[in-house]
């Protein structure tokens, strides 16, 4: 076991976070412009990025830092029952993509969360997110991948899966930190007071 390696690593996806942090605060502002008019966001993944799918929403339907007016967000991976009925029922390459299909409106946002950009389920869910109208995220491992080719747009980070789902941590509360304040909020204060 290295720590060094992995705490190395994982400053490299994080370089290579702080070069495409525009990118960031884009997608909160479009966030900003669409979820307080009744849009709503999706978000999928698979293992510990359906984990990071999760964190994602539940700081849109709760709070990340303001307290403020609750988001639509549905996090596709949590919902159980539909995920093993269609996993059944369609195989699980369709997991996302009905559920995509009948959440999903023209306008909503659909934010894909991957490591390696090639699981079948999420290119599914992008395919349908894209015919239906949505605007289509992903934040996946490195380039050449076939989701970020499908996503409108994509933030595609170095490393092996587990520096890349810790980099994506940090973009989705950079994202929700952008979002609030793209919404007017002010930032909180997270220095430590001292008494």
């Amino acid at each position: 076991m290295n720590p060094r390696a992995h705490i190395d690593a994982l400053a490299e996806a994080l370089t290579a976070l702080r070069s495409h942090s525009n990118l960031l605060v884009r997608w909160g502002q479009g966030m900003a412009e669409r979820l307080p008019a009744g849009a709503r966001l999706l978000a999928a993944g698979n293992g510990g990025s359906a984990a990071e799918a999760q964190h994602l929403t539940a700081e849109l339907v709760g709070r990340y830092q303001a307290d403020r007016h609750p988001y639509s967000a549905i996090a596709l991976c949590a919902e159980s029952s539909s995920v093993t009925a269609i996993s059944n029922d369609y195989g699980y390459d369709e997991v996302f993509a009905r559920q995509v299909t009948a959440h999903g409106r023209a306008g909503d946002i659909l934010v894909l969360l991957s490591t390696s950009g090639r699981s079948t389920n999420l290119l599914r869910a992008a395919q349908e997110g894209t015919r239906c109208g949505l605007t289509v995220w992903a934040m996946t491992g490195a380039r050449p991948n076939p989701l970020a080719d499908l996503a409108d747009e994509t933030l595609a980070l170095p490393g092996d899966a587990c520096t890349v789902q810790e980099a994506q941590l940090t973009a989705v509360h950079i994202l929700c930190e952008a979002f609030e304040a793209a919404i007017g909020l002010p930032a909180a204060d997270t220095r430590r007071r001292v008494s």
